[in-house]
């Protein structure tokens, strides 16, 4: 059984929610990266997306934009990735951490090599955003033979004829974007998700979180209501960003994480 599904089944079992965090690797450099990194469980990250550095992030925003920047001018690269997992995974066996961003770096890496390191590294799972579901062959399926969960993002314009094609493959949860939008656009009403998720669960019995625009411990709170996870990135990477001082952007991530984790863990309490 995959630290995905574990993860998934003990909080469905509290009925709580996920709080799935994002950092971008090496961002503002490897040390600060990886201390932030091994932070965010015991600040109350449940599940770990980590974002694989690329010159050209298509569906993020200005922040994260600017952390793929940063981690690239601090000389991050996919071996640093792999490398800053086998790290964190010496102190960390529980926490699922998924790998997030674009095919082109795996691609250059060498699909093959990637997965063997990727699971001795201690991944669980991959998000890659511009890889469509009728390449299943180049990375999903090869991933999935080697046990690294694929998950899939799903949004507002993936209609009923597209959500099976799009949904094939796919294992560990679903990733609902919920605006049409990059990462760190305006977010979506409860009534919306609420009418997405539903729409969602007719085609899926996977775990669904819901993320893009997420930033206050209120917004995940409501979120948390509908959803079996929360993902929060922009919020998170916006802390780095205005940190004078490594020290500082460590603590901003993990204080806001602590506060966001608070809100998820209350929200049905709240709610009952």
């Amino acid at each position: 059984m995959s630290r995905l599904h574990t993860r998934f089944n003990e909080l469905k079992a509290h009925n709580r929610a996920a709080l799935v965090t994002f950092v971008t690797s090496g961002d503002p450099d490897y040390d600060t990266s990886l201390a932030i990194l091994k932070g965010l469980p015991d600040a109350g990250a449940d599940v770990i997306e980590l974002g694989m550095p690329f010159t050209d992030p298509m569906a993020d925003g200005p922040a994260i934009q600017l952390a793929n920047i940063r981690a690239l001018a601090a000389k991050q690269t996919l071996a640093k990735t792999l490398q800053m997992v086998r790290d964190f995974r010496v102190g960390n066996a529980t926490t699922p951490l998924v790998l997030m961003g674009y095919y082109n770096p795996i691609h250059s890496y060498g699909v093959e090599r990637f997965i063997a390191e990727a699971s001795e590294a201690g991944v669980d799972g991959l998000i890659v955003v511009d890889l469509p579901p009728e390449h299943n062959g180049e990375l999903c399926d090869p991933a999935q033979a080697a046990g690294l969960d694929f998950i899939r993002l799903t949004t507002p314009t993936t209609d009923d004829n597209r959500l099976p094609t799009v949904l094939t493959g796919s294992s560990g949860f679903v990733y609902y974007v919920s605006v049409a939008g990059v990462t760190g656009a305006g977010a979506a009403t409860a009534e919306h998700v609420s009418d997405a998720l539903a729409r969602l669960r007719r085609h899926t019995d996977l775990p669904i979180s819901v993320g893009f625009g997420i930033r206050t411990p209120e917004q995940a709170a409501a979120i948390a209501r509908l959803a079996e996870g929360v993902v929060v990135g922009s919020a998170l990477v916006d802390q780095i960003a205005k940190a004078n001082h490594p020290g500082e952007a460590v603590e901003g991530v993990l204080g806001l994480c602590r506060q966001l984790a608070e809100g998820v863990r209350k929200a049905r309490v709240s709610a009952g």
